[in-house]
């Protein structure tokens, strides 16, 4: 089920990648309406998708159909995004920075994505609370 409720900028995907062309759409709308610049606006579809397509590769197990829920909400000078999914609990913040001073041969896989959403966005945190994640993402002006 795929729905976008601009009046209340809400989004639902599925946890499938072919959804990821609505997320673009989605953000490039908020962040129009909200008064950011093409510049901020393409950090934060980045940060965005990468974030976004961690919980549709990752929150349910393989299979299994899921939401994915996208809340936007413009305050002032700011735009805070949510994202809610019933997978598995996890949170990415708890993860430690990804080491890029090593080479590609070195680092571990994995890490580089919560780097670059931490890069790109003011203010990333995480809660679990009534059976969902939800990983909250600010950017400012």
């Amino acid at each position: 089920m795929i729905t976008i409720k601009t009046d209340d900028m809400t989004l639902t995907l599925r946890n499938d990648i072919q959804d990821v062309p609505l997320l673009a759409a989605f953000i490039d709308e908020v962040c129009e309406t909200a008064g950011f610049n093409a510049s901020v606006t393409m950090q934060m579809n980045l940060a965005m998708e990468e974030a976004v397509v961690n919980v549709m590769n990752y929150a349910y197990p393989k299979g299994v159909q899921g939401d994915i829920v996208i809340e936007a909400e413009e305050m002032g000078d700011r735009v805070r995004f949510v994202i809610i999914d019933g997978g598995t609990p996890f949170d990415p913040t708890a993860e430690a920075d990804a080491d890029t001073t090593l080479s590609a041969e070195e680092r571990p896989i994995g890490g580089l994505g919560i780097f670059l959403v931490r890069q790109l966005m003011d203010t990333v945190s995480y809660e679990y609370k009534d059976g969902k994640n939800r990983l909250t993402l600010v950017k400012i002006k």
